[in-house]
């Protein structure tokens, strides 16, 4: 870390920082934990163009999600513009591997999260970003149209965009229209975490589950659950817990796979070919 940085983070918390030492983990950003004389604190520092436009958004979406008290989220205590990018500030939650009551907890209370909330439309306060690329949350009256629209659409765009995917492999938007209207019931929106991978959630070693790095916007609740099913790190223990507050509907295995395609086309587009396989292969079983 930069000396004027860490002067820089001194001077705003009114601290005194004896070390800072580097994290693994982060796609996007430089991650790295500061220890002062009272406390531990987490840092990430990102150099692009729309760091600071990328931390805020990931600070209103960790305080969302902290105003429902349903599970555990990091303060946020710093978000700034630097000369070259910006950083992010936060409560160090020491982490342990999670045990089956551990994954129980987390279960009950992403379901909490999960519960319905009336009168709310589909979408967030604030457009936000899914790794590096922009996530559009413009409100919708309708989870098919907006899941369509500001979730499927842009990502097809950009992957054709990036030559990722010719244009007869990408379905019109009548397509994904029909094949949605036919698989997705009628629901309220739920608040969620957005980007919920194995990486982005934490036991504390007070065995509180904690939830990091959100993309969060109001949805559908099983969107979370596809994306723990993508590329696992969840045990039966989590979903059984889930399912005892939130039962499974009809249908799921084929909204799963649709709500994947975001997520492996997100992944197609800031890493390259090989998810493509897994991305042609959705799109061929439903288009």
């Amino acid at each position: 870390m930069d000396k004027s940085i860490r002067q820089h983070i001194e001077y705003l918390l009114c601290i005194k920082i004896e070390s800072i030492r580097p994290l693994s983990g982060g796609d996007i950003s430089k991650a790295y934990l500061i220890q002062s004389e009272n406390e531990n604190l987490f840092c990430k520092i990102h150099l692009g163009d729309q760091a600071f436009e990328m931390f805020s958004t990931e600070r209103l979406g960790l305080q969302a999600l902290g105003k429902t008290k349903s599970i555990g989220i990091p303060k946020v205590l710093l978000c700034e513009q630097l000369e070259k990018g910006a950083l992010l500030v936060m409560d160090y939650i020491e982490p342990r591997l999670p045990s089956a009551i551990d994954f129980e907890k987390l279960g009950h209370q992403l379901a909490a999260l999960h519960q319905p909330i009336q009168g709310e439309m589909f979408g967030f306060e604030s457009e936000n970003f899914i790794g590096s690329l922009p996530q559009s949350n413009h409100r919708h009256s309708n989870w098919i149209s907006f899941y369509v629209k500001k979730r499927l659409l842009p990502q097809l765009k950009i992957a054709q965009d990036l030559k990722r995917l010719e244009r007869h492999e990408v379905p019109s938007e009548n397509a994904l229209l029909k094949i949605c209207d036919r698989l997705f019931p009628d629901i309220e929106p739920s608040l969620l975490h957005g980007d919920l991978w194995g990486g982005n959630f934490l036991i504390s070693k007070s065995g509180e589950p904690f939830l990091i790095d959100p993309a969060a916007y109001y949805g559908y609740n099983e969107v979370d659950l596809a994306m723990t099913r993508l590329f696992g790190g969840f045990s039966n223990e989590f979903y059984e817990a889930y399912r005892e507050v939130i039962p499974a509907e009809s249908g799921e295995k084929e909204r799963c796979d649709l709500y994947q395609l975001y997520y492996l086309l997100v992944h197609l587009n800031l890493f390259g070919s090989s998810y493509k396989g897994s991305v042609t292969q959705i799109l061929r079983r439903y288009f």
